[in-house]
């Protein structure tokens, strides 16, 4: 079995890990989680498949892939503010019922 195929395989893996923790979990950081792995699956596959059709490394996909961690983290540390946003206004909401 060669690399591309272990890497694409275990890719696969996590992003069915991470969809299946989307759908499972109930608490919204579990999701957060979740959705992080998947996202880490679909840059396996990138990577593992960035070769070109003389077999040399292609540079296109690994820019993208760089480019989407970026975009992961800004989207992941958002979706954590927005999480102790609601978390805060659910508080304030059990608070005011109970006065």
């Amino acid at each position: 079995m060669s690399q591309v195929i272990i890497y694409s395989i275990l890719g696969v893996l996590l992003f069915g890990i991470g969809l299946f923790g989307l759908i499972a979990a109930a608490h919204i950081l579990r999701k957060i989680l979740a959705m992080n792995i998947s996202g880490i699956g679909v840059f396996m596959i990138l990577v593992a498949n960035a070769v070109g059709p003389d077999g040399t490394t292609d540079p296109i996909p690994h820019a993208m892939v760089l480019t989407g961690i970026v975009v992961a983290i800004a989207g992941t540390a958002l979706a954590l503010y927005l999480s102790c946003q609601i978390n805060l206004d659910e508080d304030k909401q059990v608070e005011e019922e109970s006065s």
